[in-house]
């Protein structure tokens, strides 16, 4: 069981765990281990995952989300697979747990008369500052 949070945990079944070899620099031990590894989560089809949950993961529009709502994870910062494996079950925990915390509603408010007023008067004062840096032509 991967805990995300008191009310939510993953069962290990749930989990779709591979390994692949790691690309960037090893020598000829890179092309024999298979230390990064792929974790998959289908968020689409978890019963795990409570439905406001999985409705803020798809509006999140994340990259890492297949058209078909698989989450994939790759892990491959350490050099070998059990510490790999322990990073991608932290970054899916991460996403899941910033999916639980509810974005704030947004309150519309209006601007107060008195910062309307001053608003008003900025602007002819900034226009009669204009108006007197321009030449009359009237009185020549």
């Amino acid at each position: 069981m991967l805990p995300v949070s008191r009310s939510i945990t993953l069962p290990e079944s749930e989990l779709v765990v591979r390994f692949l070899r790691a690309d960037g620099p090893g020598g000829q031990h890179v092309n024999r281990t298979e230390s990064a590894v792929e974790l998959r989560f289908d968020v689409a089809q978890s019963p795990s995952l409570p439905e406001d949950v999985r409705a803020r993961l798809f509006a999140r529009r994340d990259r890492r989300m297949t058209d078909e709502g698989v989450l994939v994870i790759q892990a491959r910062r350490f050099r070998d697979q059990s510490r790999n494996r322990e990073d991608a079950r932290e970054r899916l925990v991460e996403i899941l747990r910033s999916a639980l915390i509810a974005p704030k509603k947004r309150i519309a408010t209006k601007p107060s008369r008195a910062s309307q007023q001053r608003r008003l008067e900025s602007k002819q004062q900034r226009g009669k500052l204009k108006q007197n840096r321009s030449r009359s032509w009237s009185h020549e």
